[in-house]
């Protein structure tokens, strides 16, 4: 019998941040909201059903207008694993948070962002990545 195989290629058209912070994921947001004049809002957990694995589950804030989306994503799974690597994004497991961003212009287009961030007392390190070289990208298409 033969097997067939799928591959799709994602293409990501969002710009993607890592954030390197010590504080809770609603803090963060908190800090966010205030300093950007965002409303990051709560959203359900994200799952990933890992089919002989278990599951990942991930905290998950979204602000979106008609021609913005930033969504604040938790890298590490707050539900208990036994996976050796339990993280969103397991390319930069280095970073606590993940912050996608489709759209941004003015105070959060690339460059700016990346300075507003690394301003904050609750990031110890930002850094901008491009999604489409991570090898897990699939993984950050909501």
């Amino acid at each position: 019998m033969k097997t067939f195989t799928l591959d799709v290629d994602y293409e990501c058209d969002f710009a993607l941040y890592g954030l390197v912070s010590s504080t809770r994921d609603y803090t963060l947001a908190w800090t966010l909201n205030r300093a950007l004049r965002l409303r990051l809002v709560k959203q359900p957990e994200l799952l990933l059903n890992l089919l002989s694995r278990g599951r990942l589950v991930f905290t998950h804030y979204l602000y979106a207008t008609e021609t913005l989306t930033l969504r604040l994503l938790r890298n590490r799974s707050v539900a208990p694993s036994t996976l050796k690597k339990p993280f969103l994004a397991p390319d930069i497991k280095e970073y606590d948070y993940l912050l996608a961003v489709s759209n941004g212009s003015g105070a959060l287009a690339d460059d700016a962002l990346l300075e507003h961030l690394t301003a904050l007392d609750a990031v110890q390190y930002a850094c901008q990545f491009d999604p489409n070289t991570l090898k897990y990208k699939e993984n950050l298409i909501l």
